[in-house]
C-alpha cells in the first residue's frame, strides 16, 4: 500500500452491503463530500478529453458507482443522499430498490453520458452498480495482490480518463503499472489524495509511462469530518510528517484532499489549475 490508514476509521462494512443505503447514512453523519467536489472537476476533464475523441472512464475503488452516477446523470451528491434517505426507499428490499434505481437513473441520464468501467474489491457494491446501469462493466479484482485478468485488461484498455476519489490510500504503483501498460491510448489520471500521505510513489510510476503529475496544493477539498479526537490527532501529525501545514484545514476538524492530475506532456497546454475552481 502507498499509504497506511493509521488511525483512520475504515468504514469497511458499508461497502459489503447489497445496496448503498448504509454508505450514505454512515458517511453522511460525518459530512463526506469528495464525490461532490469531484463532480465538476471530472466533468471539465471529460469535456477536455472529448475534444480528442471518444472518452471511456475507469473509476478505481468505485464502490457503488457514485462517481459514475454524478458524471453521467443530472444529479448532485445531495440528490443521492436525499434519494437513499427517503422513506419510500428505506422500506424497500434490495431487489425492489434495484428495479426502482434502474428507472431513477435512466430518467436522469445525460445526453453526453460516457462509458464507465469500475474496479473495486467489494463485490456487493460492484454488483449493485452494474445492476442499476451505473457501470458499463464492473470488476472485483485486487491489482495490489494479483495480476489483472485478461477480461479486465480488455475493458480497461479503452479508458483514457482514470478517476479516483476515495481509494488512493489502498493503491500503489503496482496497480497503475498494470493499467498504463494495458492502455491503448494516452491516459489522464485524476486522483483526490488525502494530505495525510504521499502520492509520490504513484506519481513516479506514472512518470515511467510518460505522464507528468501536477498538484494545486494550495486548493484543497474537505473530505469529511473526523470521527473522534484521536483521528484528528493522527491526521494533524500525518500532514505535518508529509511536510504540509494542517492549520486552517485538518486543525478545523476534517480531512482534506488535493487534486493530483497526471497527463502526457503534449496535453499540458490546458493548465492544471483551470480544473480546480473555488466551489468545486
Amino acid at each position: 500500500m502507498s499509504q497506511s490508514r493509521g488511525n483512520r476509521t475504515p468504514f469497511d462494512e458499508i461497502y459489503d452491503q447489497p445496496d448503498p443505503r448504509a454508505y450514505f447514512s454512515t458517511l453522511g453523519r460525518y459530512g463526506y463530500r469528495t464525490p461532490h467536489h469531484a463532480q465538476p472537476v471530472f466533468r471539465r476533464l471529460l469535456a477536455e478529453r472529448a475534444k480528442s475523441g471518444r472518452v471511456t472512464v475507469l473509476d478505481l475503488c468505485c464502490s457503488y458507482g457514485i462517481n459514475a452516477a454524478l458524471l453521467n446523470h443530472d444529479l448532485t451528491f445531495d440528490d443521492l443522499h436525499a434519494h437513499y434517505a427517503s422513506p419510500g426507499v428505506a422500506e424497500l428490499g434490495t431487489a425492489e430498490l434495484i428495479e426502482r434505481d434502474k428507472d431513477f437513473y435512466a430518467a436522469r441520464r445525460r445526453a453526453d453520458a460516457v462509458p464507465v468501467v469500475g474496479l473495486d474489491i467489494a463485490a456487493p457494491a460492484i454488483d449493485y452498480a452494474v445492476a442499476v446501469g451505473l457501470l458499463d462493466a464492473g470488476f472485483t479484482e485486487n491489482l495490489e495482490a494479483a495480476s489483472a485478468s485478461p477480461a479486465f485488461l480488455r475493458a480497461a484498455a479503452s479508458a483514457n480518463l482514470i478517476t479516483v476519489t476515495g481509494g488512493i490510500s489502498f493503491l500503489s504503483a503496482r496497480t497503475f503499472h498494470q493499467l498504463l501498460q494495458a492502455a491503448a491510448e494516452p491516459v489522464w489520471v485524476a486522483a483526490f489524495v488525502l494530505r495525510t500521505g504521499t502520492y509520490r510513489p504513484i506519481a513516479d510510476a506514472l512518470a515511467e509511462h510518460g505522464l507528468v503529475t501536477e498538484v494545486d496544493a494550495d486548493h484543497t477539498f474537505e473530505q469529511r469530518r473526523f470521527t473522534d479526537p484521536e483521528e484528528q490527532r493522527y491526521a494533524i501529525a500525518a500532514v505535518e510528517a508529509a511536510g504540509a501545514d494542517p492549520a486552517g484545514k485538518e486543525t478545523e476538524g476534517g480531512y482534506h484532499t488535493a487534486l493530483h492530475l497526471s497527463r502526457p506532456p503534449q496535453h499540458l497546454a490546458t493548465p492544471h489549475g483551470s480544473f480546480v475552481r473555488p466551489g468545486s
